[in-house]
């Protein structure tokens, strides 16, 4: 049996991190986190922050320093969660929203990792590319 637990954020402070995408997400830091280990749980999998000597940010999208990985979030109101998330610490790198209102935009957390408020609720993916909901 294969079960994803954990992902794992390389980051130089574990307690800042994980106070940031607790904020975002709304979901609380877990219980004996600490400077070296840090943790957000969804559910069976673990969003964890672990400490790095010498850590080295990525500077998205410069691939001389890539973006190690990115996490994309559907959300409902793309404007009321990016005045949220630039409240908190975050910096907006792209706006990928169509004229229809569906697409995503790319931000940074307040070390440099990349992720992405998508809206694509209601978009059906194809083989051949989305199909977008019609608007009334």
């Amino acid at each position: 049996m294969l079960r994803l637990t954990d992902f794992i954020i390389d980051c130089p402070d574990t307690m800042k991190l994980a106070t940031f995408y607790s904020e975002v997400t709304g979901r609380p830091v877990k219980a004996g986190s600490h400077e070296d280990w840090a943790g957000i749980q969804f559910g069976e999998i673990e969003l964890a922050f672990i400490r790095v000597e010498d850590y080295r940010a990525p500077q998205w999208p410069d691939s001389e320093h890539p973006k190690q990985f990115h996490l994309d979030f559907e959300v409902d109101d793309i404007e009321a969660e990016q005045s949220r998330v630039l409240a908190l610490g975050a910096t907006l790198q792209r706006d990928s929203i169509g004229p229809n209102g569906y697409g995503f935009r790319v931000y940074t957390d307040p070390i440099g990792h990349p992720f992405c408020f998508c809206h694509n609720k209601g978009v059906t993916w194809t083989d051949q590319g989305p199909i977008w909901p019609k608007s009334d």
